[in-house]
């Protein structure tokens, strides 16, 4: 039977949305987080008739900051949560906060007395709710805890590279550990109990604003992560955490070396005689946080290209067939109305297709993509289709702005004929962007904030293939412009948005 995905009758109508990430919010920290700004952000959308926060996935990251290769599927990264919520729930003393430098160590230094506090000053309700959320959370939340003691014991090394007993989980090497970390242990469990009940209070006052929450699941997930730690059968590796193969794209048209990304690949027979239940366990906690939930790189749920671990590129891999049929029906039984949204760009294939539609599943369209000269292009806004949502830009494109200041992106003749645009500014032909995105016949409609804030290239958020100056940027609310705000609420009174 032909699982239906209910995406598109969870927001019911025609809807705009903002592409966000929490931690390019306002903030004095080095990062932003889910406290007063983020609240202040859902009302800037709800005065705006915006429905939909985007954001990049959630979860604690690796010192490069990619939320796309986070140490866990589950958790939530406690750079992320607000001070300003501890210290109004007393939990955080403001004088200590104010005597602290205000480093990377700063939010850490707050949540460790925030802990103190927690036990010594709050009441039984309090603990109670601690006891509730751990026992929810049993089936991923004590292995990440370990699993982030004992990296910080080992002063950050990769899994794979601490000793041998605990490399391997030894059942005595994991009580002795249990034993000896239990302070680091309960500090992780704080932290992951605070983010969460941050997160779901952000989440009701979104609702109680008509704005919905959309995530992104990476596919894969990162080598050094508590999942494989902890459950390597999921996985192509020894117990050593060797891989034969990792995970990437082929050579294409943006990289004549393809892409070595390095995460590990499913063991998908162990996954299919264990009924996917570590997708199932994933994917509950992923509903938890979000209305709509994004798979990115959803072609690699057909087939994973998979590349020697020796090489050096991706050149050399191979395409492997995956059970992208089964996993999505053994979801959709789990889930049945699982709001999913098939990040489907790049070359994709007839049965990539074939499993988005089975499943009835929306794709993606980027308007950046689209003006190569060619009038088939299927990202144009006449080929749209309306189960399907139409970005201007994503994460990984520059802003629309700096797109459009450098003629080299695109075919100049192609879209000044297309959009009727000769002769006017950059500023205007983003204009021009956002128009079209909005008219089109997309269901959803979604601007990175930097396009809504008419930004250049300076604000770009990653540039795919590079290491430096990625995931950092961050808006300021003087760069909100009221007749921005003015355009965008005509455009969305204008296309029924």
């Amino acid at each position: 039977m032909t699982a239906t995905c209910e995406v598109s009758t969870i927001l019911k109508q025609r809807s705009v949305g903002v592409l966000l990430h929490p931690t390019s919010l306002p903030g004095p920290l080095e990062n932003g987080d889910i406290g007063h700004a983020a609240y202040r952000f859902i009302e800037l959308l709800h005065s705006c008739g915006i429905k939909v926060w985007q954001m990049l996935p959630l979860g604690p990251t690796h010192e490069d900051k990619s939320p796309y290769q986070c140490l866990s599927a589950h958790a939530g990264n406690p750079k992320l949560i607000s001070l300003d919520w501890l210290v109004d729930r007393e939990w955080l003393d403001l004088a200590h906060v104010n005597s602290m430098p205000a480093d990377e160590d700063y939010r850490m230094q707050c949540l460790q007395q925030a802990r103190t506090f927690f036990y010594t000053r709050t009441g039984e309700e309090w603990l109670v709710r601690m006891e509730v959320f751990k026992q929810q959370h049993v089936a991923w939340l004590e292995d990440y805890a370990l699993f982030m003691a004992l990296k910080q014991k080992y002063q950050g090394q990769s899994w794979f590279e601490w000793p041998a007993d605990v490399r391997h989980r030894d059942a005595e090497a994991m009580v002795e550990s249990t034993e000896q970390l239990a302070d680091e242990i309960a500090q992780v469990i704080f932290e992951q109990f605070v983010f969460f009940t941050q997160w779901h209070e952000v989440r009701e006052y979104a609702a109680r604003h008509n704005v919905k929450m959309f995530g992104d699941m990476p596919i894969f997930v990162a080598h050094d992560s508590a999942d494989v730690w902890a459950r390597r059968q999921n996985f192509l590796m020894n117990e050593n955490g060797e891989m034969p193969y990792v995970a990437g794209v082929p050579p294409d048209a943006f990289s004549k070396t393809g892409q070595r990304w390095g995460n590990p690949l499913y063991d998908w027979k162990y996954m299919s005689d264990d009924g996917f239940d570590w997708w199932k366990s994933r994917f509950a906690t992923q509903l938890e946080l979000f209305d709509l939930i994004r798979i990115d790189h959803f072609r690699g749920l057909e087939a994973c290209w998979m590349i020697p671990a020796d090489e050096a590129t991706a050149m050399h891999g191979h395409w492997e067939k995956a059970p992208g049929e089964a996993l999505l029906s053994a979801l959709f039984e789990r889930f049945p109305h699982l709001p999913l949204v098939a990040e489907d760009l790049g070359v994709i294939t007839d049965d990539v297709i074939a499993l988005k539609n089975h499943f009835s599943l929306p794709g993606m369209k980027v308007l950046q993509f689209a003006f190569d000269g060619n009038t088939e292009n299927p990202h144009l806004p006449h080929q749209h289709r309306s189960h399907d949502l139409i970005y201007t830009g994503t994460h990984d494109n520059d802003t629309t702005l700096g797109w459009v200041s450098n003629e080299n992106n695109y075919s100049s003749e192609f879209l000044e004929a297309y959009a009727a645009c000769d002769g006017i500014s950059a500023e205007e032909k983003v204009l021009v962007m956002l128009r079209m995105a909005m008219s089109s016949v997309s269901f959803l409609c979604v601007m990175p904030m930097q396009d809504l804030l008419m930004l250049d290239s300076e604000a770009r958020m990653n540039t795919p293939g590079t290491l430096d100056g990625n995931w950092q940027w961050r808006f300021e609310w003087q760069q909100v412009r009221p007749e921005m705000i003015d355009r965008i609420k005509q455009y969305i009174y204008l296309y029924q948005r």
